[in-house]
């Protein structure tokens, strides 16, 4: 049955990943964002319903992945084009009101559940989900004429002025996958997303197998995005000191996470679980504060957008097999 079940994650992991990339460059991301939250709203609307498993699919995968897609994705490529010098700690803080959520999310989920049940649950979820409306509306669009503007007021600002985008319109560049570097960091994604988000699915499951009962395993998944935020923040903080290349820290970090992920099982108690969980959210809110900015480094901020969109797009091949292939394992 995990495995089962665990094909509503892998379908809304990979509809994240196929992207809004394409939807930016010809509307705003403004519009974009907005009806990401609209989609996201509709489908745990929806999904309350409680159908059938297929319908699940449908709305919690389908729907709520999309919304995802296109709430994210624009948010990520408008913090990617008004900050240069500091775009790795800016883009560390803005991805970080995922942790901050949770943190609190994972106990205050299991709560919702036992007082409304599930359904009433994703009710309640739906129309917080509904604030990405109200999030996309306040997003400052990207002109250049707004950079200009900037420009002429403050000291600092000539350098993100320059990484906005030309007011001509942009085209998808399906030619970067000409680019070997872009093909193996591509690669690169495919193998993370299948084994990187599998942790998260299942370590209240296997915390459970062991006997821990309650609201503990729920506590790890806090503990861990407690872990993630410090992680996120360290790094965006280290890769702007430009001790290292993104290109190079990111394979360090990779590495030491996985080892991690092997060493994982071999906890069988509450408190070795709760460290191995810990320093897998550290290391892998390092390796998300700068997966991204290190698309730059690739394929130059002006083929930004469309790195982004053919990188999310081939790793949703990794996010829509791995928690259905790890369920497997687990049972």
């Amino acid at each position: 049955m995990t495995s089962t079940t665990s094909w509503v994650s892998s379908t809304t992991i990979a509809m994240f990943h196929i992207g809004a990339s394409a939807l930016t460059l010809q509307f705003s991301q403004r519009a974009v964002i907005i009806v990401g939250g609209l989609l996201c709203t509709l489908g745990m609307l929806l999904a309350s319903l409680d159908l059938s498993l297929p319908w699940l699919y449908l709305t919690m995968g389908v729907l709520e992945g999309t919304g995802i897609s296109f709430s994210w994705i624009p948010a990520i490529s408008m913090v990617n084009h008004y900050f240069s010098r500091w775009r790795p700690i800016a883009y560390a803080i803005a991805s970080s009101g995922e942790c901050v959520l949770a943190i609190v999310f994972s106990p205050l989920f299991k709560w919702l559940i036992e007082m409304y049940s599930w359904q009433g649950a994703l009710l309640i979820i739906g129309g917080l989900q509904f604030n990405l409306c109200v999030c996309g509306a306040l997003m400052r669009p990207l002109e250049a004429n707004w950079g200009a503007s900037q420009k002429t007021s403050k000291e600092g600002a000539e350098e993100n002025a320059a990484a906005l985008p030309s007011q001509k319109k942009a085209v998808f560049q399906c030619c970067l996958l000409k680019k070997p570097e872009l093909l193996l960091y591509i690669l690169f994604g495919i193998f993370a997303a299948a084994g990187f988000f599998t942790p998260t699915l299942y370590l209240v499951p296997f915390a459970n197998s062991l006997g821990i009962d309650k609201y503990w395993p729920a506590f790890i998944l806090s503990v861990m995005a407690v872990a993630d935020l410090a992680g996120r923040l360290f790094c965006g903080w280290l890769a702007n000191m430009r001790f290292l290349r993104n290109l190079q820290l990111l394979p360090t970090v990779t590495t030491l996470l996985g080892v991690v992920l092997l060493l994982l099982p071999i906890g069988h108690n509450y408190w070795s679980i709760l460290v191995f969980a810990s320093l897998y959210g550290f290391l892998f809110g390092c390796m998300v504060a700068i997966h991204v900015t290190s698309i730059v480094d690739i394929v130059s901020l002006e083929g930004f957008d469309s790195g982004l969109g053919l990188f999310m797009l081939f790793r949703s091949i990794g996010g829509f097999i791995g928690p259905p292939a790890g369920g497997k394992e687990f049972v």
